[in-house]
């Protein structure tokens, strides 16, 4: 397998997470799925309670990748222009001269998402679907690659604004970080007792590089039996007793190209039915909607996902 003449190895593929597991104590996991989510050209939605490190990781990614970070604190009365830019008049040439946004980066952290008006949410998220923006009518192409990390606070809701149903579709994934465990804890003690790790954190790739990735990801083979695995599954869902809005086609679309970077990062140069049941529940489950009464006696979308898993028969390898 080669990209642009230079062969893509495991390795390389896997560097990303290895390396921000020099900084990140206990999140392997979940640093995988960032960098399936980086090289899948999706964006993901990180939901816990303060302080589990999710700064943290978006910019251990960032100076992994050599790629520009940019961090937002989302407040009530934050703007669209001060994500995406604005112009301001020159009066010595007679023009008006735009000031880039802080958008204009390789990695953004947008902190704490529902906090701010939707007028602003939907500003960021337009940007992630399109890969541009629009600033007095001039449309500018965002920086290559382009990855939005949002934070949500599960806790402390008075006064914010829940992402609509509609904006967390377009989320590739949505990550529950949890708590380290105490051997984890007693190691994160230990690597911050002096020094701050992510100072001495040297990068392992380049942002041209990680675009070659996506590129070659396109590339990794998907078998009929598999497609026609995922089109079952998100089937699966919209048929369900308990649901009343199953998963969309950007859904399916979505975690058809998760498992190919899964797979690339993992070596493989085609997809298997175990790389999409792997990434059935971060890709997939925030689309599941319940419907009203389902809710009220305790189902959630994770056990409705779990029986279609269970009822939908994987494909065997001929």
């Amino acid at each position: 397998m080669t990209i642009q003449g230079a062969p893509v190895t495991k390795n390389e593929c896997a560097l990303l997470a290895e390396n921000t597991a020099k900084v990140v104590v206990g999140k392997q996991r979940a640093m995988e799925l960032l960098t399936v989510a980086l090289i899948a050209e999706g964006h993901v939605l990180l939901e816990d309670v303060p302080g589990l490190g999710k700064t943290l990781m978006a910019k251990s990614l960032a100076r992994s990748i050599d790629g520009r970070f940019r961090r937002i604190q989302f407040t009530p009365d934050l703007l669209p222009a001060d994500i995406t830019g604005f112009s301001v008049y020159d009066q010595k040439s007679g023009d008006f001269v735009f000031h880039p946004g802080p958008i204009m980066c390789n990695v953004l952290l947008a902190d704490e998402i529902n906090r701010t008006i939707p007028r602003t949410q939907s500003s960021l998220l337009e940007s992630m679907g399109e890969f541009q923006v629009t600033v007095d009518g001039r449309t500018l192409q965002l920086p290559r690659p382009f990855f939005v990390i949002a934070t949500q606070n599960p806790i402390e809701m008075d006064g914010t604004f829940p992402l609509p149903e509609a904006q967390l579709d377009r989320f590739l994934m949505r990550i529950d970080l949890g708590y380290p465990s105490r051997d984890e804890e007693i190691l994160i003690l230990e690597r911050f007792q002096q020094d701050d790790p992510l100072e001495s954190l040297e990068p392992v790739i380049d942002p041209e590089r990680i675009t070659h990735l996506q590129e070659e990801r396109s590339r990794i083979t998907i078998s009929s039996p598999v497609r026609e695995y995922i089109a079952d599954l998100v089937a699966a869902t919209r048929s369900h007793g308990k649901v009343r809005f199953g998963v969309s086609p950007r859904g399916a679309i979505g975690i058809m190209r998760a498992a190919q970077a899964l797979a690339l990062l993992r070596g493989r140069e085609f997809v298997l039915p175990d790389d999409v049941k792997e990434l059935a529940g971060p890709v997939l489950e925030h689309r599941i909607i319940l419907r009203h009464d389902e809710r009220t006696r305790g189902a959630t979308a994770a056990a409705v996902l779990g029986e279609v898993l269970g009822s939908v028969p994987v494909p065997v390898p001929v």
